[in-house]
């Protein structure tokens, strides 16, 4: 198969039932136009802001008051606002349905299985409600949450969102320090935790860190324990103003949920950077910003229908987690699963999805690559009939991953490799329902979206390697970053780069097909020479040896120049001999290019990655060139820097 062949190609019955289809057609007739492609939509999208997003709300059918005005300062980024007069309420939006349907399923590994139905969810976001609104929680105020990815989490969201209040969440393997990091800045007024979770079939209880939090919270009034372990009473017991969340709710009667409907750019969540060189940064993310990009992603380029049954791998301290509540508004179950991928064994989440005929299999490039070096072959062992899309994200997708999706997992499947990030807690680039995939290449810029690729001085390219941008506004920049009163944060964080324009920080080029490869963060790219190289480019080389597990790539300051070193965590029985060395740069040389090829290699046992999976090449970076890293708090296993440190291959 060439690279002008695609992997996939939508049938002529698919692409006339999709929604992106549908909604061609519903433009054409509010506008007059003839729109026969996704080009031709998308032009429009950009081309005609007002209009476009205007249309999403009409056509996703978002349940508020709209007001006279689309946007306001259009011209300025950032400035502008959208639907400035709107008046809506996110939950309201997410909970359409009321009736016995499944709304929730949750899978703990294979120690704990639930469902909630839509009347039962319901009625836990009705008596959370109550309780937070007793609490004194309303429009502004915060409520943070430490917990699994479990019913209890999204029902919690919902009620804080039915107020007008604000949701911030991380997952229960944060540290101490970690945490604080990131809720002590933004005071939230009711705590939620769990009193424990599973990770890899074993029990990991949280309580001894619990102590020092509640203590360094005082802006929580009340802390709730939720039980997953079943000992939430006894985690409550042991900490001031404490209560186990099940005794909380048990004083409530279910009843209808109110909606306090809250302007456009009413913060709904609190979200936050990785932290790896600093404390994180707050980032403040809008109630209609959040609900439109979502709903337009979910139904347009995901193709989500009522019923749908959609899953992400994630926890609850990824932007993927907000992303996948927002599938409750496509009237969609939420498919959850908390704990290890690979526990009991590496078939679980095709179980789940067999099981539970999920129709979007949500997951990240580590995992396909980690199933594919398994040996496992779904396609043989799994009725994956239902999954008409697998998406993936947190690094760029590997062209093998694309062939191996479609050799081994199903050949009649949408594979949409998608990015964008926390900072828009949503995609730049992403699936397209209508259009073929080829392999290394995710399909195209999002609706809405003038997605550009610029050189360094600020200038389009049609073709070539340079700066991702967004060169006109959208509704999910951040509102603010939490504690930057002058928005100088903000500011340098996105608009420093251009004037007017957002930079996003990511390496990426055009493909013939108007795709678009990403290669890698423009912060972690590799200078030899004065040549720009995407560590994402030398990761599909080196990934593809059998001996190599995973590998992260930097740029050392070496003799007035930058070098280029691999390190690789190699597989069990594997030797980094001078065979290996030959072979990865043979691979590397023939499958990128000479200036690609590193000048050291390097074999670690393990490779240092946030708590979200992705790796830290900044972090790396740092601790080769003999620098602190500010906030390994922000790390998964911090314990794997030492590895880095003071390595004799690097001394010349």
């Amino acid at each position: 198969m060439t690279a002008d062949q695609p992997l996939w190609t939508p049938s002529s019955e698919r692409v006339a039932k999709a929604a992106m289809t549908e909604f061609m057609g519903f433009v054409g007739e509010r506008t007059g136009r003839t729109l026969s492609s996704y080009e031709d939509l998308h032009a429009w999208s950009v081309e005609d802001v007002e209009g476009f997003w205007s249309a999403i709300w009409d056509y996703c059918g978002v349940i508020g008051d709209k007001g006279q005005t689309v946007l306001k300062d259009g011209d300025r980024m950032p400035g502008a606002a959208f639907f400035p007069e709107a008046r809506i309420n996110y939950a309201e939006n997410m909970l359409r349905r009321n009736d016995d349907g499944d709304a929730i399923v949750f899978w703990g590994e294979d120690k704990v299985k639930r469902r909630l139905s839509w009347r039962e969810l319901q009625a836990l976001v009705s008596k959370l409600q109550q309780a937070l609104a007793d609490a004194g929680v309303g429009v502004g105020d915060r409520v943070a949450a430490m917990m699994p990815n479990m019913p209890e989490t999204a029902a919690l969201m919902l009620a804080t969102a039915s107020l007008g209040a604000t949701f911030s969440s991380c997952s229960p393997d944060f540290g101490e320090r970690g945490v604080l990091d990131r809720f002590g800045q933004i005071e939230p007024k009711v705590f939620v935790a769990c009193d424990g979770y599973w990770y890899n079939g074993k029990e990991i209880a949280v309580a001894d860190k619990l102590k020092p939090i509640v203590d360094q919270l005082p802006s929580a009034g009340e802390v709730w324990i939720a039980t997953y372990l079943g000992r939430a009473g006894d985690v409550a017991g042991g900490l001031p103003r404490a209560e186990a969340l099940d005794a909380v709710t048990s004083r409530y009667e279910a009843r209808a949920v109110r909606f306090e409907r809250v302007p456009f750019d009413q913060p709904l969540y609190i979200m936050f950077s990785s932290g790896t060189t600093g404390v994180p940064k707050c980032i403040v993310h809008a109630t209609g910003g959040v609900l439109l990009m979502h709903l337009k992603e979910h139904r347009l380029h995901c193709d989500e229908r009522p019923g749908d049954r959609v899953f992400y791998f994630t926890t609850c301290g990824w932007m993927m987690w907000n992303w996948l509540m927002s599938a409750l508004g496509s009237e969609a179950t939420l498919l959850l699963y908390d704990g290890s991928p690979f526990a009991p064994s590496g078939s679980i989440l095709f179980d789940y999805a067999d099981a539970e005929k999920m129709t979007l299999f949500g997951t990240s490039a580590k995992y396909i690559d980690a199933v594919a070096k398994s040996g496992l072959v779904p396609k043989e062992s799994h009725d994956l009939s239902t999954v008409r899309l697998m998406t993936s994200t947190g690094s760029p997708l590997a062209p093998e991953s694309f062939s191996f999706v479609y050799d081994k997992i199903k050949e009649d499947i949408h594979l949409a490799s998608i990015s964008g990030g926390t900072d828009i807690v949503g995609c730049f680039v992403l699936g397209i329902p209508i259009k073929p995939v080829f392999k290394g290449e995710i399909q195209g810029p999002g609706l809405g979206l003038d997605m550009q690729v610029w050189s360094e001085d600020g200038k389009p390219m049609a073709d070539g390697k340079g700066e991702l941008v967004c060169a006109k506004p959208f509704p999910t920049r951040p509102v603010m970053f939490w504690n930057d009163p002058d928005g100088a944060k903000y500011h340098a964080a996105y608009f420093d780069r251009f004037d007017n324009v957002w930079c996003h920080g990511d390496f990426a080029e055009w493909t013939p097909h108007g795709g678009i490869i990403i290669h890698g963060r423009s912060d972690a790219t590799l200078n030899p020479g004065g040549v720009r190289i995407g560590t994402a480019e030398i990761y599909a080389q080196v990934e593809q040896i059998p001996d190599v597990l995973e590998a992260l790539a930097i740029g050392q300051t070496w003799d007035n120049d930058v070098r280029v070193v691999l390190f690789v965590r190699l597989a069990e029985g594997a030797a980094l001999d001078e065979a290996l060395e030959k072979t990865i740069k043979a691979q590397i040389r023939s499958g990128a290019s000479p200036r690609h090829v590193p000048a050291r290699i390097v074999a670690v046992n393990d490779i240092p990655r946030t708590k979200s999976g992705k790796i830290t090449e900044l972090a790396v970076r740092d601790v080769v060139h003999g620098r602190e890293v500010k906030n390994k708090e922000a790390l998964a296993n911090p314990e794997a820097l030492d590895l880095y440190r003071d390595l004799p291959q690097l001394a010349d």
